[in-house]
């Protein structure tokens, strides 16, 4: 992820990476995450409800903000946290979400109605393939 920020902090001043696993990311999350950074912020999380995190914002490269983080874990989310206060960094969060990462978190995915239709569509796309 910090190579990716440097990359892309080199032609704009703020920037995102987001997980591909929240399938309740909204484009309006995006927006108020873009916001806080231009409103001053150094960075933004989105935190996940498993810990970690399913967005994270930047406005300059800042490598030791994943330095020293435990990957995969359930700390993920308080380690960076803890990263951003000891660099003196000012971030705000954007509303928590839940991720796809566990057997139970798929069958969360399958059982919510507003994604049914998401999941038939790329149950097509796979047939058709």
């Amino acid at each position: 992820m910090s190579d990716a920020f440097e990359t892309m902090l080199r032609h704009t001043g703020r920037a995102l990476i987001v997980g591909s696993d929240c399938p309740l990311l909204a484009v309006g999350d995006l927006e108020l995450a873009m916001r806080r950074l231009a409103e001053g912020c150094d960075a933004v999380l989105g935190p996940a409800e498993d810990g970690g995190y399913y967005l994270i914002g930047l406005r300059r490269p800042e490598p030791r903000v994943f330095q020293g983080v435990a990957w995969g874990g359930e700390q993920v989310l308080e380690q960076t946290r803890a990263r951003l206060r000891m660099l003196g960094l000012r971030w705000q969060e954007i509303a928590p979400h839940w991720d796809v990462d566990r057997p139970e978190d798929l069958e969360r995915l399958r059982a919510d109605p507003a994604l049914r239709p998401l999941l038939a569509g790329l149950a097509a796309d796979i047939d058709a393939a």
